[in-house]
């Protein structure tokens, strides 16, 4: 980037290595999440339990929209990436409970 003095280049060099950072951990962190869930999966499955709970989703939506509002995210979004997280979780689930 040509004309930018170079301590604001660096400054902002360091901040997105540090999302770089928190990109990779969340990555992980849903990796390790989809593991345990996919051991709910096959929990599930061989109880016939059935691959949603809207019960247990409407908890963690309202656990983790007060999550978002302690640390100052918006709630909304906190529990829009929540849906589509369950949404791919039950359909792990259903793949799951069909093979």
């Amino acid at each position: 980037m040509n004309g930018i003095d170079p301590a604001v280049q660096a400054e902002l060099q360091r901040l997105r290595d540090s999302i770089d950072n928190i990109d990779a951990a969340l990555v992980h962190m849903l990796a390790e999440r989809f593991k345990c869930t996919q051991q709910v999966g096959h929990l599930k499955a061989r109880h016939a339990l059935p691959p949603a709970d809207p019960s247990r989703e409407a908890q963690q939506i309202a656990r983790l929209r007060a999550l978002a509002e302690s640390a100052k995210l918006d709630p909304a979004f906190a529990e829009k990436l929540l849906n589509f997280i369950i949404a791919e979780v039950i359909r792990h689930h259903e793949t799951i409970a069909n093979s």
